[in-house]
């Protein structure tokens, strides 16, 4: 207003009514112009996808290797861990990706590390003594107390709160669900977990347990392998299991251990979810797993003594053929060459989808391979208001697993924003169309895919974020469908004692011990 014109009360007001009124319209265009950060990230498929047309230069190296290791997975590192213990310092590891570790990976940002893929590794068994020993090489376990039970580093184990699950409207400690079920479904749920421990314990006339970790120490006995044969949810039929909230906890346990649920997995699978583990090892921490903000990459970190000096990442194998030695096509995807390795051994510690493009031939049965999708979103410290964050954060009837808490092992006084990672299988029993469809998605589409599920438990979750990071896993992990386990033996078999194959899928089920035992027995062939 120009100095001296006159303004009135009324004016005043109707100028305060008019503002009043714009409130909303800005703070609609306010929220309508907010931009979240996306970005999407992933295995290098492209790069992979050049095995289809194999398209590559002459070679213009040539190295000699006594042994050599193809994927540097935790299959692969575990090989180089056992040759190098055993005096053996003559191998080569070649990786496809530009790091080591495979499915046990990790990602950082300026307030956390993250996973993109594995991020917990369960107790042992006590039988288990190889890996047993690995955890004293990573200072994880530190010995013996008084009363032979294993004294455990527990900055490297789940703090309380480890899970919760949102059930009927609110949060509840354990996924297990408890709030106001029936009294015939407590039954169940009571019933079940009997099982569980009856099959925990069992073994045959041998002394093999049913279901054992490695999956190859597992009795072979008539009754086992029925139950390999068939379905999951038609054996919970058989059984009289009826419960909606069990099957959902158990359609979870399936989709967060195989990827695919109870109505594709074999039910030998389903029950080794619960039985294969002992919970034997160590009696005041038999409920709790080691974790990391970086997941299971601490893990494969651990192996890169092993390694250094000794492996090349940004290297695709593409063609192998056998004489008295072994010859090796790789492409160098930094140097832009060719190079020829003649090795005396050679370990394929490669999934099946990779090996069949290598040896241009599909070597026996059908393998699933699940694809995953990773969200980590960083959000605002006020995220959650008085709500802990658990470790595990699950919300009952999901299509999700819900979603972890990066930093939930953070001791410092003063935090910054907050890290969580979602976590999403896709199951279907045509994992080949899901593989395409996860591919085919634009950032928008991600997004609303991650908070159309979220908003679930967190309506108000997206005034929060900062940034969601997607991560694409195509290939993710090995479905146990029946007769995976105990009917592809013929793949695991050495081809003219010179070529060997060790990969989580020959075991049937992705998790971390399979991985290990896999490279580990495999390289003790080999020498």
């Amino acid at each position: 207003m120009k100095s001296g014109e006159k303004y009135s009360r009324k004016d005043f007001l109707k100028t305060i009514f008019l503002g009043s009124l714009m409130i909303p319209f800005l703070q609609y265009c306010s929220k309508k112009g907010k931009s979240l950060l996306l970005k999407i990230t992933g295995t290098n498929h492209v790069f992979g996808h050049k095995l289809w047309a194999k398209d590559f230069p002459k070679p213009t190296e040539e190295i000699h290797t006594k042994y050599l290791i193809v994927g540097g997975g935790i299959s692969g590192l575990s090989a180089c861990r056992f040759f190098s213990q055993n005096n053996e310092n003559d191998y080569l590891l070649l990786e496809m990706e530009n790091h080591l570790g495979g499915n046990s990976s990790n990602g950082q940002n300026q307030f956390s590390k993250f996973p993109l893929g594995a991020h917990y590794l369960p107790l042992p068994n006590k039988e288990n003594i190889e890996i047993i020993e690995f955890l004293k090489e990573c200072k994880i376990y530190q010995g013996d107390d008084e009363n032979g039970d294993p004294i455990l580093d527990e900055y490297q184990m789940t703090f309380p709160q480890q899970e919760r699950l949102f059930f009927k409207n609110s949060w509840q400690n354990d996924i297990v669900p408890q709030k106001g079920i029936s009294p015939e479904t407590q039954k169940e749920m009571d019933r079940f977990f009997k099982m569980m421990d009856h099959f925990r314990d069992k073994k045959d006339l041998s002394g093999k347990y049913f279901f054992a970790i490695p999956l190859e120490d597992s009795s072979a006995e008539d009754e086992v392998l029925q139950l390999e044969k068939m379905i999951f949810k038609d054996w919970l039929h058989q059984q009289n299991f009826k419960s909606e909230e069990l099957f959902w906890l158990l359609d979870y346990s399936c989709r967060d251990d195989y990827g695919l649920g109870i109505d594709y997995v074999s039910a030998w699978a389903g029950i080794h979810y619960f039985a294969g583990r002992k919970n034997n090892w160590s009696k005041k921490y038999k409920d709790q797993v080691f974790t990391w903000p970086e997941g299971n990459a601490r893990l494969a970190k651990h192996f890169s003594k092993y390694t250094n000096g000794k492996s090349s990442p940004n290297h695709l194998v593409f063609d192998v053929k056998i004489n008295d030695t072994i010859e090796v096509l790789s492409f160098d995807n930094i140097q832009k060459k060719t190079k020829k390795i003649i090795a005396g051994k050679v370990l394929f510690a490669t999934p099946q989808f990779v090996n069949e493009r290598i040896f241009n031939h599909k070597r026996a049965g059908n393998f699933n391979y699940v694809p995953w999708l990773l969200t980590t979103i960083t959000l605002k410290n006020e995220f959650g208001g008085d709500e802990e964050l658990a470790w595990d954060n699950v919300i009952y009837g999901s299509d999700g697993l819900g979603y972890i808490y990066d930093q939930h092992q953070n001791i410092d006084q003063i935090l910054g924003e907050k890290v969580i990672t979602y976590y999403r299988s896709f199951s279907t029993a045509d994992c080949k169309k899901a593989r395409k469809k996860l591919y085919a998605l634009k950032e928008d589409q991600l997004k609303n895919l991650v908070l159309d599920d979220l908003k679930k438990a967190h309506p108000l979750i997206e005034d929060f974020i900062i940034e969601m990071q997607f991560h694409k896993i195509g290939h993710a992990m090995i479905a146990p469908v029946p007769n995976q386990i105990f009917g592809k033996q013929e793949v695991k078999q050495p081809i003219d004692g010179k070529i060997f194959f060790a990969h989580s899928d020959l075991s049937g089920i992705s998790i971390f011990e399979e991985a290990f035992y896999q490279g580990l027995r495999t390289a003790k062939d080999m020498l």
